[in-house]
């Protein structure tokens, strides 16, 4: 580890330990190599979170706009929209990132050869959302080439066949509509940010609760709306780890406060227990969410995971 690790790592052991002491125990920590095996977990989780803190201070090429350049980056284009004023556009291209996810060897591809139309003129939020016909007649023409999209590990599931139920055109269709083509997300954001009393923990729970998009479930809301609050866009936070259905983030919970991975105690109390270690620990629930996750995938001995 980094310098700057190895005293992080210092830190978080000590606050394991006096939380387990003091507040709460810690029964799935018990032992040196686990404890360690999650401490280093939860760094390479708050790295996943501090890269895109940087990328909003680092000057970005120009060049990472144009899907049809081979420097394209999605998010890094839509950190250079949203610093341009086009929110739409920024919060469009984090939406198809979202979707079709980081590939280990393919990269940004499948976001490139959607929004960049193939080598055409790509499909911008304009273009699309007030052409969704075109665009859905455009995904049907093409189906053949666009079956050689891979997904990302988050979004593996997924699939661009157009014989299937909610695919990719559905799937635009019901962000735009979630979004609202006419009002666009900075009037998204402005309304619920004022329901919710312009908190930004409570503005996140009002919107994951009300993202109606289709092929969208937990992972996908979660991973969408924390990516648009750590590029700064919305001004959001997740105020607790949205289990949901997951099973991976369960089970780390359930192991941590109660050494078992069969779920002994109900998801509400996991949460409520995961929200409370996180203040302790001083972590975002993103931090809390992903690593234990990661940790129950071995608990004994910390083998990083990549996505």
């Amino acid at each position: 580890m980094r310098p700057n690790d190895e005293a992080r790592a210092q830190e978080l052991t000590a606050r394991l330990v006096k939380f387990s002491q003091e507040k709460r125990a810690l029964s799935g920590i018990g032992t040196e190599m686990r404890l360690n095996s999650l401490v280093r977990q939860m760094i390479d989780s708050i790295h996943r979170v501090e890269y895109i803190l940087v990328l909003r201070e680092r000057p970005i090429a120009p060049e990472r706009i144009d899907p049809h350049h081979d420097l394209f980056d999605p998010l890094k284009a839509a950190l250079l929209h949203f610093k341009a004023g086009n929110i739409d556009e920024a919060g469009w291209l984090v939406f198809l990132s979202t979707h079709f996810g980081f590939h280990r060897q393919l990269r940004w591809q499948a976001t490139r050869m959607v929004y960049g139309a193939l080598g055409g003129e790509p499909w911008t939020w304009l273009r699309t959302s007030t052409n969704l016909g075109g665009f859905r007649a455009w995904f049907e023409q093409n189906a053949v080439e666009l079956s050689a999209i891979r997904f990302g590990n988050h979004r593996k599931y997924e699939s661009v066949r157009v014989d299937v139920k909610e695919n990719l055109a559905d799937v635009v269709e019901s962000y735009v509509s979630w979004v609202g083509a006419n009002r666009g997300h900075a009037h998204l954001i402005n309304e619920n940010f004022e329901a919710a009393n312009g908190d930004p923990r409570s503005t996140f729970e009002m919107l994951f609760n009300g993202m109606n998009v289709q092929r969208f479930g937990r992972t996908g809301r979660f991973d969408y709306l924390t990516m648009m609050g750590k590029l700064g866009i919305w001004d959001i936070d997740p105020p607790h780890p949205y289990f949901g259905a997951a099973t991976g983030p369960v089970r780390g919970a359930s192991l941590l406060f109660t050494n078992n991975t069969n779920e002994t105690l109900s998801r509400a109390v996991l949460s409520q227990f995961v929200v409370e270690l996180g203040d302790y620990l001083r972590v975002n629930m993103q931090v809390m969410e992903d690593s234990l996750c990661n940790w129950q995938k071995s608990p004994d001995q910390y083998l990083p995971f990549r996505g």
